[in-house]
C-alpha cells in the first residue's frame, strides 16, 4: 500500500526511520560489535555528511534495547573554537550531564547531575571521575561514543585523551575504579590526526592512546551501486515513482555512492524540479540537471567542504590533481593526502589521488576558477559553435592569443600558482562555451601525468589534454602523443587538441605560441604551444 505521506531523501540531520528513507546502517561496519564485546576502545572516521550520527544512533538503541550493556552518544561540536583546557573539559561535563539526563533509558537518566556525589574535580581529572562514577552506580557494563570528537584541539586533547588512558588503563584494578566497557571517538580523522595536533613538531606526547587497539580504525563506506538502487527503490514503492536504471547509473556516477549526495541528488530531482509530482519517470536526463545544480548551488555541505581548499595542506594534494603531476610522490606527504581523504574531498587508491567523486571534482574547479572568470572579457563572443559542431580548433587559437597577452596580469586563486594556467584555460572555455557544449568533462588523477579534458557538442567528442613543460624539464612528446592517442580512441574521436604550457623563462612569446597538426593513422592531433 502507497503511503499518503510518503518519506524523504534527507539532507540535513539525522535520519529518522519513520521519515526518511534510508538503508540498514548497522550492516555497514559489520565488526564494531566485535570491538564492544571485546572491551575494545577504537576510532570511527569518515567525512562530513556520511551518516556517522545517524550509525551512532543507531548503534546506541540497539545496545540499550539488546541489554547487555548500557550506551549513551554525545556530540562535542559545541567545543569547536574553545581553547582554554578548564573550560573544554568542564563543557564535556556537562555534555555528557545533558546527555544522560535527557536519556531514554531510567538508570542512566538517574544519576544526571551528580554534583553532591562527586567533589568538585579539576580539569585533568574530571571527565574520569565522572565516567567511574557512572560506572560504578550501574548496575551493566558502560559504552559511550564521543561524537565530533575532533572538535578538541591543543591542551583539551591532551587532557582529555590522558583522562580516557587512565581510566582505561585502571579499569580493572578494583570495584572503585570501574571505567566504560568500550568506547569510541567519532570525527572526521583518524587518531593519527588527533595526536598530530598536539605534537606538531613531530615530538612524542608521551601519551600510548587506548585508542591504537586496532591497525586500521573503522570508517564509513560509501554505497554501492545497487544500494543505490535499493533506496530510490523505497521512493518508488511508496509511491509508483520509477527510478530508470540510466538515472540509477548517472547517480552512482556523480556521486559515487557518497551518502549526501545519493540523497540530494534523488530530493534535487522530485522536490524541487517535479514538485513532488509522482507521475514522471525518472530518467539519466533528470539527474544530471541535479548534479549541476548541486554544483552551483554549493549547498552548506558542499560549501564548507571547499572551504578547505584555502587549507595549505589541501593545496599541496589538490594542485598536483588539478595538474596530473608526475612528480607528485615525492612532491606530496602522506599525511597531508590522508588528511585530504579524511575530509571527504579525495579518494587514492593503488597510487592515484582524485576527487571524491565527479560533483566535488566539478566544484573544486568552478571554485578556483570563480575568480579568474571575474577577470575574463565580458565580451568574449561565442563563435565557435554553429549549431552542428564545436570549432575547437578556432577556440583553443584565441585562447592561445589570450594567454600570450593576459597570462601575466591574472593572480592565482588561493596561492594555487603552479595550476594557474589549467585553470585559466577551464575558466576560458567555459566562459565562452557559456554552456552551449552538452558537457565539459574533466578526468584527472594525481600520478597519471595529464588532465584530460572532453567537450561534448552535438553527440560529437571533442578531447583536450593539458600538459606543462616545468624549466629546467623536457617534454617526453612521444609519450605525450601515445597518452593523447589512447585517450581519443577511449572516447572514439578522430581529432584532438594537446594543450601544452611552456614555463620556461628563457623563451619568448614568439617561440612558446605555435601550433602543430600531426596525423598519426587515422587520428590528427593538434598541438597547442603556450
Amino acid at each position: 500500500m502507497r503511503q499518503p505521506h510518503p518519506k524523504i531523501f534527507n539532507i540535513s540531520g539525522v535520519c529518522v526511520p519513520s521519515e526518511h528513507y534510508m538503508l540498514p546502517v548497522l550492516p555497514r561496519i559489520p565488526d564494531i560489535g566485535d570491538m564492544i564485546e571485546g572491551k575494545f576502545y577504537f576510532v570511527l572516521h569518515a567525512p562530513r555528511q556520511s551518516g556517522k550520527t545517524t550509525f551512532l544512533e543507531a548503534l546506541t538503541d540497539k545496545i540499550n534495547c539488546e541489554g547487555n550493556y548500557y550506551a549513551f552518544n554525545c556530540s562535542l561540536t559545541a567545543l569547536r573554537g574553545i581553547s582554554d583546557r578548564s573550560e573544554a573539559i568542564n563543557a564535556i561535563a556537562d555534555i555528557i550531564n545533558d546527555e544522560i539526563g535527557q536519556s531514554n533509558v531510567p538508570s542512566l537518566k538517574l544519576l544526571a547531575y551528580p554534583d553532591e556525589a562527586i567533589p568538585y574535580s579539576g580539569a585533568t581529572v574530571k571527565i574520569k571521575k565522572f565516567l567511574n562514577y557512572l560506572c560504578i552506580n550501574l548496575d551493566k557494563e558502560l559504552v559511550v561514543f564521543f561524537d565530533e570528537a575532533d572538535c578538541l584541539t591543543g591542551p583539551a586533547l591532551i587532557t582529555f585523551l590522558a583522562q580516557i588512558r587512565d581510566g582505561y588503563l585502571t579499569r580493572h584494578l578494583s570495584a572503585k575504579t570501574k571505567f566504560p566497557r568500550s568506547m569510541a571517538l567519532v570525527g572526521m580523522r583518524d587518531i593519527r590526526d588527533y595526536l598530530a595536533q598536539v605534537r606538531p613538531d613531530g615530538q612524542s606526547t608521551g601519551l600510548a592512546s587506548p585508542f591504537n587497539v586496532k591497525q586500521e580504525a573503522f570508517t564509513l563506506p560509501d554505497f554501492t551501486r545497487d544500494e543505490i538502487k535499493s533506496l530510490y527503490g523505497q521512493h518508488t514503492e511508496a509511491t509508483g515513482q520509477v527510478f530508470t536504471e540510466d538515472s540509477i547509473d548517472a547517480a552512482w556516477r556523480w556521486s559515487t555512492g557518497q551518502p549526501w549526495l545519493v540523497n540530494a541528488l534523488a530530493n534535487q530531482v522530485i522536490v524541487r524540479t517535479l514538485k513532488n509530482d509522482y507521475s514522471v519517470v525518472i530518467g539519466e536526463a533528470l539527474i544530471n540537471e541535479a548534479a549541476e545544480a548541486l554544483i552551483q548551488r554549493r549547498d552548506t555541505h558542499i560549501d564548507s567542504l571547499l572551504e578547505r581548499l584555502k587549507e595549505p595542506r589541501v593545496r599541496r594534494v589538490i594542485e598536483p590533481i588539478v595538474l596530473g603531476d608526475e612528480g607528485w610522490e615525492d612532491a606530496v606527504a602522506d599525511d597531508d593526502i590522508r588528511y585530504a581523504k579524511d575530509l571527504g574531498l579525495i579518494k587514492h587508491e593503488d597510487g592515484e589521488a582524485q576527487p571524491a567523486n565527479p560533483i566535488y571534482g566539478e566544484a573544486i574547479v568552478r571554485t578556483l576558477t570563480r575568480r579568474l572568470q571575474d577577470r575574463l572579457p565580458k565580451d568574449l563572443a561565442n563563435r565557435w559553435m554553429d549549431g552542428r559542431k564545436l570549432d575547437m580548433t578556432g577556440l583553443l587559437k584565441s585562447f592561445q592569443q589570450f594567454w600570450r597577452e593576459n597570462s601575466e596580469m591574472l593572480e592565482p586563486p588561493y596561492d594555487y600558482k603552479e595550476s594557474t594556467p589549467h585553470l585559466v584555460c577551464f575558466a576560458y572555455l567555459r566562459r565562452v562555451l557559456n554552456g552551449g557544449v552538452e558537457a565539459l568533462r574533466r578526468e584527472y588523477a594525481l600520478g597519471r601525468q595529464r588532465l584530460d579534458l572532453e567537450a561534448r557538442y552535438k553527440g560529437a567528442s571533442y578531447p583536450v589534454e593539458l600538459k606543462i613543460k616545468r624549466p629546467g624539464r623536457s617534454l617526453d612528446a612521444k609519450k605525450a602523443l601515445e597518452q593523447m592517442s589512447g585517450y581519443m580512441e577511449k572516447l572514439g574521436a578522430l581529432e584532438g587538441w594537446l594543450v601544452v604550457f611552456d614555463r620556461g623563462p628563457e623563451k619568448n612569446w614568439d617561440e612558446k605560441i605555435y601550433w602543430e597538426t600531426m596525423q598519426i593513422g587515422q587520428l590528427t592531433i593538434h598541438l597547442v604551444s603556450c
